[in-house]
């Protein structure tokens, strides 16, 4: 599901800037930014919230060992499960109007 990322510069002013840089802790800013813009960017910022949870979810299942490594017919129990979530991923009133 990961998309080619494509550089873009902001300007922000400097509190923001250290709010930005002091939100993201451990994780790099630019994902904190990016995470926002698209929430942003949805009409229905409900559904960008939940799509943003969905992923997160996945993500913690795709980093589990366990779910990794056990399998049911081939297939990896973290598979299973990230291809089930993904189904739930709603598109937004913004795409559909493009499309």
């Amino acid at each position: 599901m990961e998309k080619k990322l494509i550089p873009y510069s902001v300007h922000l002013p400097e509190p923001i800037y250290k709010r930005i840089k002091s939100a993201a802790g451990d994780r790099k800013a630019s994902s904190i930014v990016r995470e926002a813009i698209t929430l942003y960017l949805d009409d229905d910022k409900h559904v960008g919230a939940y799509n943003k949870a969905l992923k997160d979810a996945m993500s913690i299942i795709k980093k589990d060992l366990n779910a990794s490594t056990i399998s049911i017919q081939g297939t990896s129990i973290s598979e299973i499960l990230c291809d089930q979530i993904s189904s739930l991923i709603k598109e937004s009133n913004h795409a559909k109007k493009k499309g």
